[in-house]
């Protein structure tokens, strides 16, 4: 897309043409990698998900190089995800269409003949076509060879007409009613919005049908021929869940904890069957809805300790030890990301940081060295070899010394729980491998997590764990790999093995020895915790609202009847926790409650054209005398914007009195500037999306959905347990498993499968659609 015959292009995720995700920009190819994934809560009524691939310029606007539209009954019709190479469609401006039109469509029968009346009320959610950020739009209705025109509404994605247009109509006439939304251009051609096509002979049958119709594209011009744009692969999948309520889910749970809390090994107990059943490509997700379970019931230490004594029961191999993908690796890798992400970011983000910032040239491998890369301007010659080498093994030591520094001191700020679970951890495998040529086994087991499968990946990925927003170039990105693999040696105790592998990361072998020691040193103070201190650390905690998200807004509230500037926000630092939403001037400083939770009656977007920038949202809340107010809040970008609206929707989705409209423009002057009306307690002229929320690492846990998502997964295996508990009884002589209400199965098998009978009974019982049993569409996404 650029006259050097490269581009720079990126992602934009589109649920119903509404911006979800934007992925980070990757500079100067045509082979670009993300390697992002995303977790997006849908509406069930949602009809596609389309990813563009843009070109990002910095003097104009971005070009867009191609799409792919998934729609609903493709990701239907994979049930096991959409996976693969899709080509680019080039994006054409008559299908890019969005929103809704409400219609009242009547056949009105007179004494000398039939018509066919049609009020066009109001539209929503319209394209913006001009520059301004909205539209000119106007209605054109066609039937039988006419054509009627609406006025034109300026400057609104939200026009409100009231017009009523009649046709002459005769009985059996098979021709269809077409509604078409035009935005008016006074020098270029009128652009297309959208349609509605309405079966007359259906209306006839029905006599009177009103409602919001979905604007569907021109579809009726002949398909291009693909170009060479290109082609995107993407991992996608669409799990429609009905959650029921929490009753229903309690003898689940119950059960599950249970068998946590006794932590009895044997051939009927459930977990270890969970574990054998389920499959290598379905264990990661299984293993993180099983843990966020026992995290909200206080017992994840529990679970995973379970999962260590298992894993050590079938370990004879002291070097095979948690290297598999097996239950307990993929529940701890979960568990570190859930509850040691703030920790990982405290101790890690400053050192990433300087990596960003220096962009220094590193690079140890005597094959890969680039002398023409570095020059020495100071001797007005380029650098040698050896002094390439020298150079950056002195930047990787200062690097790897300040992590293991910054790392040695951090021993207090590790959550309780994560301290908690490394000692049960460093004490299972103490027990098991007690002789001393295993000394150094129940560190390295620690850090198998710690360093290998959290601090490393982070440093390597550190877009994928948040630490930055961009991907890193290929110099940055080269610095980042040596630095994870010097952490690994690090983790893997300075071991000969690791060592033969690469020789030439030789000359970092002080600084690792130097390492091992103080890593040895810090993991012998992390896991000295004992159970009253951890009591205490965890009280301590619990008498804090812990921030649900954290970070710098700008902030602004409407007054007077001026006009409204990007210039006039504020930049303050906000802090949502499950009581508030404060703000302080610094993230150390004191902070002032915005407000309070129990107040927040929405939290939407606004119109980009309200205060001429992208990314602004709205929270509306009643203050203390009980009126509405409204906060406007601006992010610096399209994901920062979806998490914070994600984060305010969850915290307060049992509030009473949330709205189910609102305004997405802003009342200035004498009027909204998104659908014009005067009266500024005027009903909200679009529908609030209180469904659609993208997933953060640090969202409240949801209870329900997780053991939903446990139980689905267990219905899965359901013949298989089923087999299996035949086969147990047949050894013991038991007896059959119950199938009907009443009976108490004993044996924890048969009481699962009971629990499942009745699950089922109850889903299928639940009226479809209605709350708290509105399906919950997950919209994994990778890229």
């Amino acid at each position: 897309m650029t006259s050097t015959g490269s581009s720079d292009p990126y992602c934009i995720v589109k649920v119903d043409n509404e911006p979800i995700i934007r992925t980070a920009t990757v500079w100067k190819t045509l082979c670009p990698f993300w390697g992002e994934e995303y977790q997006v809560y849908l509406s069930p009524s949602f009809h596609a998900v389309a990813f563009y691939v843009m070109d990002e310029d910095a003097l104009s606007r971005d070009d867009v190089i191609g799409k792919v539209c998934l729609t609903r009954d493709i990701l239907a019709a994979h049930p096991k995800g959409f996976s693969g190479w899709a080509h680019l469609a080039e994006v054409d401006p008559d299908e890019e269409v969005q929103g809704e039109i409400h219609l009242r469509l009547e056949v009105v029968r007179g004494t000398q003949a039939c018509l066919l009346r049609c009020s066009v009320l109001e539209a929503r959610d319209l394209a913006p076509k001009d520059r301004n950020g909205a539209s000119d739009p106007f209605v054109r209705v066609r039937y039988n060879g006419r054509t009627q025109e609406t006025s034109v509404v300026k400057k609104s994605c939200y026009p409100r007409w009231n017009e009523t247009f009649e046709f002459e109509l005769k009985e059996g006439a098979a021709e269809a009613l077409c509604v078409e939304a035009w935005d008016w251009d006074l020098v270029s051609r009128n652009d297309f919005l959208g349609k509605v096509v309405v079966n007359v002979q259906r209306l006839w049958a029905a006599q009177q049908e009103e409602g919001w119709f979905r604007l569907q594209p021109d579809q009726s011009k002949s398909r291009r021929e693909e170009g060479n744009l290109g082609s995107l692969q993407l991992e996608v999948r669409l799990r429609d869940e009905t959650v029921l309520p929490s009753s229903c889910y309690q003898p689940l749970v119950q059960l599950l904890c249970r068998e946590v809390k006794l932590g009895v090994q044997g051939p009927g107990q459930l977990i270890p069957l969970i574990e054998e059943m389920t499959s290598t490509e379905c264990r990661q997700n299984v293993a993180t809805n099983l843990l966020k379970l026992f995290l909200g019931q206080g017992l994840a230490k529990d679970f995973l300790d379970l999962l260590f004594q298992l894993e050590l029961g079938r370990t004879s191999e002291a070097n095979t030890l948690f290297r598999s993908n097996s239950l307990a690796s993929k529940s701890m890798e979960s568990f570190l990301k859930v509850a040691g992400m703030r920790y990982l970011h405290g101790v890690l983000g400053p050192i990433i940081n300087k990596v960003f910032e220096e962009k220094k040239y590193v690079e140890l491998d005597p094959s890969k060295v680039e002398v023409k890369d570095v020059g020495c301007s100071g001797l007005h010659r380029p650098q040698t070899e050896a002094e390439v080498l020298e150079q950056s093994a002195q930047t990787l030591r200062a690097h790897l010394g300040a992590l293991l520094s910054a790392l040695s001191r951090s021993v207090r700020a590790c959550p309780a729980v994560v301290r908690a679970t490394f000692r049960q951890l460093f004490r299972r495998v103490r027990e098991r491998f007690p002789g001393a040529q295993h000394e150094n086994l129940p560190f390295i087991a620690v850090t198998s997590f710690l360093c290998l499968r959290f601090f490393s990946p982070a440093i390597m990925a550190p877009k994928l764990f948040h630490l930055r927003e961009r991907h890193a170039d290929a110099r940055t990105s080269r610095t980042l790999l040596l630095l994870a693999k010097a952490v690994q040696n690090v983790g893997n105790m300075d071991m000969q093995t690791s060592r033969a592998k690469e020789a030439w990361m030789e000359p970092l072998q002080p600084t690792v020895r130097q390492g091992v020691a103080q890593l040895k040193d810090f993991i012998t103070k992390l896991v000295d915790i004992e159970e009253k201190e951890e009591l205490d650390l965890q009280r301590a905690l619990s008498l804090q609202a812990p921030p649900v998200k954290e970070g710098p807004l700008f902030i602004h509230r409407t007054k007077g009847k001026g006009p409204l500037m990007s210039s006039s926000f504020k930049k303050l630092h906000f802090s949502l926790t499950t009581e508030a939403l404060s703000f302080a001037k610094t993230p150390s400083s004191k902070k002032s409650t915005l407000i309070k939770l129990a107040n927040i009656r929405a939290a939407e977007k606004v119109e980009e054209k309200s205060f001429s920038s992208s990314h602004v949202m709205q929270v509306i809340y009643t203050d203390d005398t009980g009126q509405l107010q409204t906060a406007y809040l601006q992010c610096k970008s399209v994901n920062e914007l979806n998490q914070w609206l994600s984060a305010l929707r969850k915290v307060s989705i049992n509030n009473s009195g949330l709205l189910g409209s609102y305004h997405p423009g802003i009342f200035r002057g004498d009027k909204w500037s998104c659908c014009h009306q005067k009266d500024k307690t005027d009903l909200g002229c679009d529908k609030t999306r209180s469904r659609v929320t993208l997933q953060e690492w640090n969202d409240p846990l949801d209870h329900d959905l997780e053991a939903q998502l446990i139980y689905q997964h267990l219905l899965g295996l359901e013949a298989a347990l089923r087999e299996k508990h035949q086969e147990l009884s047949a050894g013991a002589g038991a007896g059959s498993v119950p199938t009907g209400p009443g009976e108490a199965p004993e044996d924890p098998l048969a009481q699962l499968l009971q629990v499942l009978h009745d699950l089922r009974e109850a889903h299928a019982s639940s009226p479809a659609g209605s709350p708290p049993a509105e399906p919950t569409c997950l919209l994994p996404l990778q890229t």
